[in-house]
Parts: C-alpha cells; structure tokens; sequence
C-alpha cells in the first residue's frame, strides 16, 4: 500500500519509532475495566498496530480522507469502526456505547481544542493516553506553583488524575516537529461533580489565567468583586499558585459574596 502524505495544515507528523508506539499502546491502563479504545488520528496505523495487539475494542478516527483510505484497505476487519469525521465536532456516542478510552499521537494544532471536548464528555473519556507538543504535555500535568501550570492544567485535574510519562525527540517523526514531544495519562477521579458551581469555576479558571502575571484581585476584577471580597487574601496569589481545591474554595466565596 502507498504510504499516506503528512499534510501540514492537519499539524501531523506520523510517529516512525515502533518501540515508542509500543510504549504508548502498553500505557493505556483499562481504566475501571474498560475496554473499548478510540484511536485520534491514526494516519498510517503504527499506533493502532500495538492496540490491536493489547487487544482492545478499537475505534478510529481521522479527518484526513488519504488515511481513511489506507485503514480501510489495512484494518478491512474493523468495518464501520473505522471513522472519517472531525473528532471536534462528532457525537461518539451515536458510535461507541458507554464508556471509553481515548489514545493518540495528537495534531499539535488542535491538542488544547481536543482536551476541551474530553472535558465536556469527561462522563464518557475514562483514560486518556495520548501524545502531544511537550510543552502541552508538561503544562496538563503540572502541579500548581510552577509556571507550566495553566487553565488545562485546573480544569483537568479536577476531573482526572495525570502523570507524564515520558519524553519523545522530534527526530522519530516524519516529518520531524520542532520540538520535542510529551507522553501523558489521564485517568478519571471519583469526582463526578465539583462541590460549587461548575460554570462559575471554569470562567474563575480562565479568567484568573488572562492576566496571569497579576494577583487575582487585580484578574478577577471584572467578576464584579464585593469589598468584603476584594480583602480576601487569596486574592493576592497569583492563579498558577492556587490548587484546584482552592479555585473550588475561591469560587464558592465568589458566589456567596455576591448573594449578600
């Protein structure tokens, strides 16, 4: 079979290292017994080789009709698992029942966008096993107080507990990135609703991050704070130092200063 082009405006950069693929196909954990796999991505199967191999039930998807083409010749057994679709804009529970696992090697262009939609079905996404730009892959996992830590790294780690697992170099790609690649896992909490108001925490998270150089007083100042508010000293931290359980602490104070 002909091998399928790397299209740049689709950010890929196929993965040529069968060892590293082997290592990210045996980090997918079965989280709570699950089986079934969604593949992100799969461009010419070096990945789903190895997940066909740990034996999962695997699903594929990809936007690019070049790489549908040649999976469809190669995994001719998988039939309608085999997805041509926008993974941002399909409804994967009309395709997978229940639960399930994401894995891939992520386009670079849209990995934040792709962790954004698993926080929305964060019911469904179980696992995630994926690799990403480094950068990326270090900021989801970052503890807070460190500079990597960001609006992912929050509203992620509310819902799932997340290790970086390892590092990959640019030069096991084709075409090769700029920079280096990151390894991580996602792996879903007991958390199944956050103990305040979630809408308000994910828009206290973003908006604490846009000026994330000032203190929250001065991020926040826009959210309408009250005076008794504006005397609170967690607002003189900045957002990268405060934990997700204090962002929860934060919003609820948020909330009831305004109900006063």
């Amino acid at each position: 079979m002909e091998k399928v082009r790397a299209k740049k405006h689709l950010g890929q950069h196929f993965l040529t290292d069968l060892g590293i693929a082997e290592n990210i196909a045996k980090a997918v954990s079965g989280h709570r017994g699950m089986k079934k796999v969604l593949e992100i991505g799969p461009g010419m199967g070096v990945l789903t080789d190895f997940l066909l191999q740990e034996n999962w039930d695997l699903y594929l998807v990809d936007i690019d009709k070049e790489s549908i083409a040649y999976l469809n010749k190669k995994y001719s057994q998988l039939g309608d698992k085999i997805i041509e679709a926008d993974f941002l804009e399909h409804d994967f529970g009309k395709v997978i029942d229940g639960e399930y696992i994401i894995a891939g090697n992520f386009p670079y262009n849209i990995s934040s966008q792709i962790f954004f939609k698993v926080l929305s079905e964060r019911n469904k996404v179980v696992e995630v096993v994926c690799m990403l730009q480094k950068e990326v892959a270090k900021r989801i996992a970052s503890p807070h107080g460190n500079k990597e830590y960001g609006i992912l790294s929050v509203l992620l780690q509310a819902f799932y507990d997340i290790e970086y697992l390892f590092t990959v170099p640019p030069d096991v790609f084709d075409p090769p990135p700029k920079v280096d690649s990151g390894v991580i896992r996602l792996r879903r909490n007991g958390v199944e609703t956050l103990p305040c108001d979630e809408k308000l925490f994910f828009r206290v998270v973003k908006q604490g991050f846009s000026t994330r150089r000032k203190t929250l007083r001065n991020a926040l100042k826009s959210m309408g704070l009250s005076e008794e508010m504006r005397e609170d000293p967690i607002l003189d931290k900045r957002a990268e130092q405060l934990s997700v359980q204090e962002f929860i602490s934060l919003t609820n104070k948020l909330q009831a200063s305004w109900k006063k």
